[in-house]
Order: C-alpha cells, then sequence, then structure tokens
C-alpha cells in the first residue's frame, strides 16, 4: 500500500461558513428577491396601461362622442330657426326645441367627462356662452319677427348675422375638438409608451431571471457541487485502495464536516490496517512456528511409534523369556515383579498407540468422499465381531443410515469405539442390546448410540469426553480413557457435535450430529484422514 499525503489544511474562506443548506436557502431568496423585483416592476407598468387605456377609453372617447353630439344639437337649432325664418313653418321649429334640450343634456356629460380639467373646461364655458348668446341676440329676435312680420328671404339682414353669429360657434366647436383629439393622440401615445416599457421589461426580466439562474447555478457548482466532487473522488481514490491519501476539502461547512468524517475514518481504517498486517506478520510468524513444531511432532510420532515401543517390546520379551528360563529359581514374589514389568510394557504400547490415534486424526491428509454409514457401521462391527460374540450383545439398527461427506475409516472409528465402550460397560446380569438410530433434522442428520448398560451420571457428561479421563479403575475396566475423546474430534472435524443425553436413564446414550450438505465443516483441502487404529474403549 502506497500513497502520499495531501496538500496543507485550506482555510475555509467566508464562503465556507455557509453550510449547503444555507446556500441553498440563499439562491431561493436570490430568485424570491428577482420574482418579487418583477412582480413590481410589471404591477407598476400595467397600473400605467390600464390609467391610459381607462382615460382614453373613459373619458376621453366618450366625451369627443358627447362633443358630436352637442355639435349635432347646435346645428339642429341652427337649421331649425332658418327654415322657420324662410318658410314660417311652425314645423321647422320642432327640431329647434329638441336641440336645445339635447345641448342641455350633452353639455352635461362632456362637463361630467372633462371636470375642470383644461382646456376642456373653458371650450365648454365658451361654447355654452356662445350658444347662449346666439339664441339671445339672433334666434329668438328672428322667431319673433318671423311670427309678426312673415317669413324672410336668404339674403335678409338678420338671418346673414345669425349664420355669421353660429359659425363663430362653428369654430369654437372645433377648437374643443381639436383640444379632444390632441388629449386622444397624447393618450394613444402614452399608452404605446407603457405597451413598450411593459415588453421591455418583461424582456429584461426574462433575461434577468435566465441569467440569474445561470449565475446562480453556476455559483451552487463553484460552492457545492464542487467541493462534493472532490469529495466523493477522494472517497474512491481511497476506496481505491490509496488509505494514505488524505482526504481534505473546502466548500460549505457541512461538506467540510463530513469530509473530516471521512479523513477520521481513513486514519482510523489506516491505523486499524497496520495492526492488522501487524498481526498478519505475527499469525505468519506463529504458523511458521507452528509448521516447524508440527514437523518435529511428526518427528516424535515417528519415534514413538517406532523407537520408543521397539524398547518396551524388548523389555517385555526379555522379562517373559527370563521368566521361562530361569522358571525354576524364581519364587512367587519374583515372578509377580516380572508380570508387573510386563503389563506396564504392554500398557505404555496401549497408551502410546492410542495417542498416535488421537494425533493423527485431522492430520493426515486425502480427498473427502461420499460415505455410506451404514458401511462404516459393518465395518465396525465386523472388527468387534469377536468382542460382540463373547459378550452376547445384540446391535439393533433402527433404520438405514445416510450417505455423508467425510473419511469413512475416521468414520468407522467413532462407531468402533462408540459399539465398543457400549459392550465394555454392560451389566453382567442384562444382556446387552445395542440401538443405532438417525433422524433428520433440518440441515443435520441426528444419529445416537444407547445401551442399556452401567449408564453415567449427569455431573460426568462433559468430562467423558476429556482425553485421559476415565470414570473407573484400571482393574475394573480397561482402557486408556481416549476412545470418546477420539470421537469428540472426528465428529468435530467433520463439522458436527457429540454430546451425553442426560436424560436417559437405565444406560448410556451418546448423540452426535454430521452435516446434510456435502460441503464439510474443514476446508475441502484439509480433510480428514485418520490411521485405522480402533483406540481403546474406555469411557472419557
Amino acid at each position: 500500500m502506497s500513497g502520499r499525503d495531501a496538500s496543507p489544511e485550506t482555510r475555509p474562506g467566508p464562503a465556507s461558513r455557509l453550510s449547503v443548506q444555507r446556500w441553498v436557502h440563499l439562491i431561493l431568496a436570490v430568485f424570491v428577491l428577482i420574482v418579487c423585483s418583477g412582480a413590481v416592476v410589471g404591477g407598476l407598468v400595467q397600473s400605467r396601461i390600464s390609467d391610459r387605456t381607462t382615460e382614453l377609453v373613459d373619458r376621453i372617447q366618450p366625451a369627443r362622442s358627447s362633443s358630436f353630439q352637442l355639435q349635432n344639437a347646435l346645428l339642429d337649432q341652427e337649421t331649425g330657426v332658418r327654415g322657420f325664418a324662410l318658410t314660417g313653418d311652425s314645423a321647422f321649429l320642432r327640431p329647434y326645441e329638441e336641440g336645445r334640450r339635447d345641448e342641455s343634456l350633452r353639455l352635461a356629460r362632456v362637463r361630467a367627462l372633462v371636470g375642470n380639467e383644461q382646456p376642456f373646461a373653458d371650450d365648454l364655458d365658451r361654447i355654452a356662452a356662445a350658444a347662449q348668446e346666439w339664441r339671445g341676440r339672433h334666434a329668438e329676435p328672428l322667431i319673433t319677427a318671423v311670427r309678426r312680420d312673415g317669413p324672410a328671404s336668404e339674403s335678409s339682414a338678420p338671418i346673414r348675422r345669425s349664420n355669421t353669429e353660429f359659425d363663430t360657434l362653428r369654430r369654437l366647436y372645433r377648437t374643443q375638438q381639436a383640444h379632444l383629439d390632441a388629449a386622444r393622440d397624447r393618450a394613444r401615445a402614452d399608452l404605446g409608451t407603457a405597451r413598450t416599457t411593459r415588453d421591455r421589461v418583461f424582456i429584461a426580466l426574462v433575461v434577468g431571471f435566465l441569467a440569474a439562474v445561470v449565475a446562480l447555478g453556476l455559483l451552487l457548482h463553484r460552492m457545492v457541487g464542487r467541493p462534493l466532487s472532490r469529495l466523493a473522488a477522494a472517497s474512491d481514490t481511497v476506496r481505491s485502495g490509496a488509505f494514505r491519501n488524505r482526504i481534505e476539502v473546502g466548500g460549505p461547512s457541512d461538506v467540510r464536516a463530513v469530509a473530516a468524517a471521512v479523513e477520521d475514518m481513513r486514519r482510523r481504517i489506516v491505523g486499524e490496517l497496520a495492526e492488522s498486517q501487524e498481526r498478519e506478520q505475527l499469525l505468519a510468524e506463529q504458523a511458521q512456528e507452528l509448521r516447524r513444531s508440527n514437523a518435529e511432532l511428526e518427528q516424535f510420532a515417528y519415534v514413538a511409534s517406532h523407537d520408543l515401543q521397539e524398547p518396551l517390546r524388548k523389555v517385555a520379551s526379555f522379562c517373559r523369556l527370563l521368566e521361562k528360563r530361569a522358571a525354576a529359581s524364581l519364587d512367587d514374589r519374583a515372578r509377580q515383579y516380572i508380570d508387573y514389568a510386563v503389563d506396564g510394557a504392554t500398557r505404555m504400547q496401549v497408551l502410546i498407540d492410542d495417542l498416535l490415534a488421537f494425533s493423527r486424526v485431522g492430520r493426515v491428509h486425502d480427498k473427502w468422499k461420499p460415505v455410506g454409514l451404514d458401511r462404516t457401521l459393518d465395518r465396525a462391527l465386523a472388527d468387534l465381531a469377536l468382542v460382540i460374540e463373547e459378550s452376547g450383545a445384540t446391535v439393533v439398527r433402527e433404520s438405514p443410515l445416510p450417505e455423508v461427506t467425510g473419511d469413512a475409516t475416521a468414520l468407522s472409528m467413532v462407531w468402533q469405539n462408540l459399539i465398543g465402550n457400549a459392550v465394555k460397560f454392560r451389566r453382567p446380569d442384562v444382556p446387552c442390546r445395542i440401538t443405532v438410530g438417525c433422524v433428520r433434522e433440518g440441515e443435520d442428520w441426528h444419529l445416537c448410540v444407547s445401551d442399556n448398560g452401567i449408564g453415567i451420571a449427569p455431573e460426568f457428561a462433559q468430562k467423558v469426553f476429556v482425553i485421559f479421563q476415565r470414570l473407573h479403575g484400571r482393574d475394573e475396566y480397561e482402557g486408556t480413557g481416549i476412545g470418546l475423546a477420539i470421537c469428540r474430534k472426528i465428529v468435530e472435524f467433520h463439522g458436527g457435535r457429540i454430546w451425553l443425553d442426560e436424560e436417559t436413564s437405565g444406560g448410556t446414550r451418546i448423540r452426535f450430529t454430521l452435516p446434510v450438505a456435502a460441503a464439510p465443516a474443514r476446508s475441502a483441502a484439509e480433510p480428514l484422514v485418520t490411521d485405522t487404529v480402533a483406540g481403546r474403549p474406555g469411557h472419557g
């Protein structure tokens, strides 16, 4: 593992004091400010457009229309007076009277629309004064003269004076219309200007909004996105194996806090990795030492099985030879001493054989294969045939036994030790009966060996599986106390467990399990194989 230290720590700037959440709130606030500003400006422009539209539609245009109607009312008066003057027909006075009534209504309407605004109010005052003067000085006297003297000619002096005075009224009306037209044109121009301003403001708002979005997006990317990207890149670098690369990222405060937490985690990983490498090195050294120790044990086992047993055989043989050659000169005590020596040498040989069998469990390697437990049981019964026949024991299988993955020789040794113990520790006054059973429980085969022998007290349930532990003296039952310890070691190396059923009364019941699955508990590269050693039966 190699790497480099990161650059010196970066001092957080003012922007780094803000968290990602605060940056988001700040950006949202700017957006809200832009939207509100646009709404205010747009509202002002729209209000101006509305005012100009109202002025044009509700004042100026109705005022012009009413002004035209006022002109018509005045023209009706002039036409009626002149027709009556020329013809003397009273029917012409009807338009005159209607024109006067319409004049009063139209004057009031126009005055209500323009109010006191200049020059419209002065125009109305002059038109009203001129109309009143024309009626008082010309129209009414002319009507009175015609009624008294009869019709007059077109060229008569009163009619000419009336037409001249009415022309003055026409000029005043044209002046009023010119003022109203000018006001209409100004209102239209203002309305057009307001609409243009509205369009420009809208375009400016859209452009400003897009520019703000882009600017704020770039700001967010620079202040938040880049630090997060650097943090992700630094984390990926560490994850790829460069554990010594320091993680130091600027940016908002919470991003820096996350970077600091990740950096702290990296330092802890580096520390634990260093400790793990040290432990791995220590384990490698210990494994090497264990291999050396195992090689020495192998050498010791060879010496024990050959060099140690050979002197023992010579001791036993020469003791028997001495007893045979010097039988006449030996007394009973001497013969007893020779028997003690021979028995000690024999028991030492048995103990060495059992120790070798126990030490070789799981140490001699070969490939595991499917094994039928019925065949391993048959093999064990064949090895114990003489003992079973002499004791009169009966072995019963409650059901066919399954097939498992393991070592046939080792599994046969389990049956041989369990059944041998059941035969050895039988009750002398009861025919020995041994039952072998098997049921499946989930992913395990649950097997048991039951007998009707002397039994084992519950307080010794764990002790019997410990090597060299015996519950009886050698003068009662022969054996070294290794048989059940070998059984436990074999069963555990096959991925199962073995125990004494403490609830059994009137005998002993040993239960053990073996996996149903083909894969053993140990690696397939280190399977279990043992020498063919029957083991001296004896409760642990």
